[in-house]
């Protein structure tokens, strides 16, 4: 049997509350009028109220109930409303700030390579026993770091097409601790990477996941402070592939974690919010998702969650690959639950 909607027992109810009344014509004019305010209400009009409401008789039960309905139909298209607006003003707000962003970032690069070149003769031409010989190579690594902070503004401005092929996931993860390795070269800090043996390949854009575990291990690295451990776990669940990264840092409040993956939020002094962001971008190109647990004092676990194979939906690229545009997205694929 269907389930009727509450509009349809509120009719049938109705119905039998007025079979059980006496009232003559007063049964007829509740009924007529309760067929008009329906009516009204199916024509998207919320503020209607039945008179009968402050009887004290079935009827009257009838009529609060409809207008007790009636008033939560009202509420709940006012907050669907707000929402929508909230969302709208999101976006636009964020396509401006993408729009600016990445036309600062093509402004600053031209000069910041100029610099570069100019930093690199001038380090050539210095003796290793001048004092300005450790500036040059400070002032290198801090153009570095400049570029990649334009990097990511560029690719949250406008996202490079994803190539999905079948690959071996384990290479992807190796590549992207070695690098993750380099950064902690002169910290107390051990990065361990266990691989699956028995995991197939893995339809994803190798550079994507890369950048997109880079980005968590670089997340974790500057989560700890002092000596401590991260460990990348690659395995097998049933039908998808998980990819879990550990750390033993300062973990993330309870009231920060719904905000980590916003464009532009974020608790570090030198960081621009974006690295997150763009993990979660990516993991959504893939039809992923990032699963997040936390504890203060304690660490934080990163768990992305890749299907085997991707739906093929998309237009063909070769035999084994697939594009997929990455300019539109859907959000809701970042969990806060446990990894299993």
């Amino acid at each position: 049997m269907d389930t009727l909607s509450p509009m349809i027992l509120l009719y049938e109810n109705g119905y039998k509350a007025l079979a059980r009344s006496n009232g003559g014509d007063d049964l007829g004019h509740v009924v007529l009028e309760l067929q008009g305010k329906i009516g009204r209400v199916g024509k998207g009009d919320l503020d209607v109220k039945v008179s009968f409401a402050d009887r004290n008789d079935s009827i009257g039960d009838l009529g609060r109930s409809f207008n007790h309905m009636v008033q939560q139909l009202h509420e709940s298209r006012e907050k669907i409303e707000r929402l929508h607006r909230t969302q709208m003003s999101r976006a636009e707000h964020l396509a401006t700030l993408g729009e600016l962003a990445a036309g600062l970032a093509h402004e600053i690069r031209n000069p910041l390579a100029g610099i570069a070149g100019v930093i690199e003769i001038v380090g050539r031409d210095l003796p290793t026993t001048s004092p300005a010989f450790a500036v040059v190579k400070d002032v290198r690594l801090e153009i570095a770091r400049i570029d990649r902070i334009l990097g990511d503004l560029l690719q949250a401005a406008h996202p490079h097409l994803t190539l999905v092929c079948p690959s071996d996931l384990n290479t992807t993860v190796e590549h992207a601790v070695v690098l993750a390795r380099l950064q902690v070269l002169s910290r107390p800090i051990t990065i361990k990477l266990f691989k699956d043996p028995n995991l197939p390949n893995v339809e994803h854009d190798v550079d994507q996941i890369h950048q997109l575990l880079l980005n968590l291990l670089l997340n974790a690295v500057q989560a700890i402070d002092g000596e401590g451990e991260i460990r990348v776990e690659v395995s097998l669940l049933k039908d998808v592939a998980a990819v879990a990264v550990i750390d033993t840092g300062r973990g993330i409040a309870p009231e920060l974690l719904p905000n980590i993956f916003h464009p532009f939020y974020t608790t570090k002094r030198t960081g621009t919010g974006l690295g997150l962001s763009l993990a979660r971008r990516i993991a959504e190109a893939h039809h992923a998702r990032i699963e997040v647990t936390s504890e203060v004092g304690k660490g934080t676990t990163f768990v992305v969650i890749l299907p085997l194979q991707q739906a093929r939906t998309r237009q063909n690229c070769g035999t084994n690959c697939i594009t997929r545009n990455n300019s539109k997205h859907t959000s809701g694929t970042t969990r806060t639950r446990p990894f299993r």
